[in-house]
């Protein structure tokens, strides 16, 4: 084997070595790195009555609700900013005073969203969204 070789091989092995330690630097932190996200429990056992905490960015779990802005710009977006299919679009007041009129009043509003009217499927396709929630994304896009 020519010196070339020889170093090529030897540079090469301690690459690896150098590599493959780097990210195992001591015991605690590959415990960490590989620690059970989680632990199962079936019915009966004493595990099993414990509560489940919501994750913490997960406002909707934890009762916080989203705002309208939120909602819009998620879920309503696609067909408000646009008018898609005759919906009234965001910021359009008079459009949205019509629909009021046409439904009587504010509560009777968001309970057509809830159920769905025309092309626009119950909730706007925000299956998870509160009443509260559903009131705040019309305030935001009617102004009203």
């Amino acid at each position: 084997m020519t010196i070339v070789k020889k170093l090529l091989a030897a540079s090469a092995a301690a690459l690896a070595l150098i590599a493959g330690s780097s990210f195992a630097t001591t015991d605690e932190a590959i415990a960490e790195r590989i620690k059970p996200y989680g632990t199962v429990c079936l019915a009966g056992e004493e595990c099993a009555n414990a509560v489940a905490a919501a994750p913490a960015g997960d406002a909707a779990a934890a009762g916080a609700g989203r705002s309208g802005e939120a909602v819009y710009g998620q879920y309503c977006t696609a067909c408000h900013s646009t008018g898609l299919l005759n919906a009234p679009k965001t910021g359009d007041t008079a459009a949205w005073e019509e629909h009021l009129a046409a439904v009587g009043d504010m509560d009777a509003l968001v309970q057509s969203a809830i159920a769905g009217k025309g092309a626009m499927p119950p909730k706007g396709t925000c299956g998870d969204c509160s009443d509260d929630e559903i009131l705040a994304a019309i305030q935001h896009m009617s102004g009203l």
